[in-house]
């Protein structure tokens, strides 16, 4: 009896040996017919590059470091498409009987072209820090230049303005992504400035376009490309141009000249109101070489023409008829050189 209830402890102790660890997880069965788990997605392979399209081509300016590359562009004004103004005369204000009243002024004429040099040299640099900069040098003269800073497919980023930067924009800029045969993309021109309108013109919606095509991709010697790039770009913009009324001739004619339109019309009387417009139109034509990086040829035009007096302040090309003609130049001006401190007396 005695052995029987020792034996019976040594088991029961063995036992309680065995006792797994409290709070131990156990895994739960799958229920009978379930499918196992599939493994793990991979991660996705990196995208691949699309491929380059050997119709395509990227036109960059190709410059040396601490090199620059200059192009004389000659401007020549053209006759038949001057500035134009109107002559009509402005309407009378409604219920005025004109009596005793001096006539409407006719519009004034546009002034005549501001005087323009005959050509100008443009000299694109790669400065040491990696930016590009162009200088731009009026035929005979080192004084008045403009210096601006552009990206390397001649986009004007800074230091150009007006006619300088729009005109510089047409001959320096490329098109930013590659391009091939009949594609087509627009440059980055502001033909007529809408901040510079005034008060007195009232503007309607304008009327544009802006495309470069590239017509053709032609094979040359030495394994060079020439694209040829054509130019289509206008911009036009009317409205009515509110006249301004002339001073009275004295206090007692102004107030006489009030109490009649105050009689015959209640309200007061409006402002005359003539039409007035302008249109821009650019055509071009350049061939450009891709190894190189460099135009072989550009010539254009650009006709700019206004009718009823519209602000020409407004205005970011030249008035008139102008024809453009970029060429290689031999070298580029030097800048002149900076002043120095003169010594104090």
């Amino acid at each position: 009896m005695k052995r029987s209830v020792f034996g019976l402890v040594v088991a029961l102790s063995l036992t309680a040996c065995k006792e797994e660890p409290r709070g131990q997880m156990e895994p739960i069965p799958r229920p009978p017919g379930m499918k196992d788990a599939p493994p793990p997605a991979e991660a996705p392979a990196a995208a691949a590059e699309p491929p380059v399209d050997p119709s395509k081509v990227l036109l960059r300016w190709k410059l040396a470091q601490g090199a620059s590359t200059a192009y004389r562009l000659d401007l020549e004004r053209t006759g038949g498409a001057t500035a134009a103004a109107s002559t009509e005369e402005a309407p009378p204000a409604k219920g005025a009987k004109g009596k005793g009243k001096p006539a409407a002024k006719a519009a004034p004429k546009a002034p005549p072209p501001a005087p323009l040099p005959s050509a100008v040299t443009y000299a694109l640099e790669l400065t040491d820090s990696g930016d590009y900069r162009l200088r731009v040098t009026p035929d005979g003269s080192t004084a008045d230049v403009d210096v601006g800073t552009l990206s390397e497919r001649g986009f004007v980023l800074d230091g150009l303005q007006g006619a300088t930067r729009n005109i510089a924009t047409l001959v320096l800029e490329l098109p930013r992504d590659p391009v091939g045969p009949n594609d087509t993309w627009a440059l980055g021109t502001q033909l007529i400035l809408s901040e510079e309108l005034g008060t007195q013109f009232i503007p309607g919606q304008p009327e544009r376009r802006n495309r470069v095509k590239l017509t053709s991709l032609t094979a040359a010697d030495g394994g060079e490309q020439v694209a040829t790039l054509e130019y289509d770009i206008s911009e036009k913009l009317g409205g009515k141009l509110r006249a301004k009324e002339a001073p009275p001739t004295s206090p007692a004619r102004a107030a006489e000249e009030d109490a009649e339109a105050a009689s015959e019309n209640p309200k007061s009387k409006p402002t005359p109101e003539a039409d007035a417009s302008a249109e821009v139109t650019i055509t071009g034509r350049g061939e450009f070489l891709v190894k190189a990086g460099q135009w072989r040829s550009w010539e254009g035009t650009v006709t700019t023409v206004t009718k009823g007096g519209f602000p020409t302040a407004a205005l970011q090309v030249p008035t008139g008829g102008l024809k453009l003609r970029l060429s290689p130049a031999g070298s580029a001006p030097r800048p002149p050189p900076a002043p120095t401190a003169q010594p104090q007396q």
